[in-house]
């Protein structure tokens, strides 16, 4: 499986049609340990091997830890590995681990240790833009599947359920109250260029408490705390603080089924939002909505064209104008206009 989150559930309707062509098949997913809450409770899969972190709390692919993981991947005796990442160093995982037969994407210089080779599509010098989705979805067209799917999906348990409604309750919203839930998330993993300014979530934040007569929570990783607490003091509203009270990937999947949207930036609980059919606003600014289209029907994305984007870079370079030209009040119209035509969602 790959690395980040937003990957994760972009891939889950490959995971769907392997399924389905392979009704009978024993199916186990790799992934790493900090992203497997999203295909924990996946109908689609049997067995869930995640790669153990190191000392230093981080996924250990390399030198001993690899070897440690190609041994533990030969013990399950597989007969088809599905690569997934495009590195060449999760194709020669499943090359040292004796699997096969190895399918994935010719790239990074790993053909050679494939069996099944799919070219991805480029034109001379580069890569032509893909949904992530889609080219996931490639090896399943490439394995026999006709016109699958692409709906995201992701799955909760009822214990997990049960204790997001007793944190819900804890923080001040019930979700029976029948009031609007809009959770904010001003952070991401890509890097700076990626996020939008903390006050502006608060002026969201303000005009949703005050216009839509809606309860705000704000959501984040660990290492989010800081522009969570910018988020909270910028605001002139109540803000729930999510964090505060216990938060993680598998508590944010079972908040989102009691959510009626999401604004984020453009990453992974986007597509969590997506696969929960909760409504979402997306601000883009230096990354290509074409990498990551999901085709989502109650998703609104805000974005200002600028001479040097999208630039695809973590940090940028000049004044970080493709997201400060993106007003509050953009994203605040959207996602009146997204409570308003959308179905309701909250506990879906």
């Amino acid at each position: 499986m790959p690395s980040w989150v937003g990957d994760v559930v972009m891939a889950t309707p490959t995971l769907r049609s392997i399924r389905e062509l392979l009704p009978d098949a024993h199916i186990a997913v790799l992934v790493r340990h900090n992203v497997r809450p999203m295909v924990e409770a996946c109908p689609w899969i049997d067995r869930i091997v995640s790669i153990r972190p190191s000392r230093k709390g981080m996924p250990d692919l390399r030198r001993k830890g690899a070897i440690n993981l190609a041994r533990r991947l030969s013990w399950g005796k597989f007969d088809t590995a599905i690569i997934l990442p495009n590195s060449f160093r999760t194709a020669l995982l499943a090359r040292v681990a004796g699997i096969p037969r190895r399918i994935g994407y010719d790239r990074d210089g790993r053909g050679f240790l494939l069996t099944d080779r799919l070219l991805p599509r480029r034109v001379p010098g580069r890569f032509v833009p893909v949904s992530t989705r889609d080219y996931y979805l490639g090896i399943a067209r490439y394995l026999g599947a006709h016109n699958p799917s692409p709906d995201m999906q992701l799955f909760t348990r009822a214990e997990d359920d049960a204790r997001a409604d007793a944190v819900l309750k804890a923080s001040g919203y019930d979700p029976a109250s029948g009031k609007k839930l809009i959770l904010l998330n001003p952070g991401a993993n890509f890097g700076d260029a990626k996020i939008w300014f903390a006050d502006r979530f608060a002026k969201v934040a303000d005009r949703a408490v005050r216009e839509l007569d809606a309860v705000v929570a704000v959501t984040g990783a660990p290492k989010e705390k800081q522009i969570i607490a910018d988020v909270l003091s910028a605001a002139s509203v109540p803000v729930i603080d999510l964090p505060r009270h216990g938060m993680d990937l598998v508590l944010l999947k079972s908040i989102l089924k009691r959510a009626s949207a999401m604004v984020t930036n453009d990453t992974g609980p986007r597509h969590m939002a997506a696969a929960m059919g909760v409504p979402v606003v997306t601000i883009f600014g230096p990354t290509d909505p074409v990498w990551s289209e999901i085709d989502f029907a109650y998703e609104r994305k805000v974005r200002v064209d600028v001479f040097c984007g999208p630039c695809q870079k973590k940090r940028c370079p000049l004044d970080h104008r493709c997201m400060k030209l993106v007003e509050p009040d953009m994203v605040f119209d959207q996602l009146a206009d997204l409570l308003r035509s959308s179905p309701a969602v909250t506990g879906h």
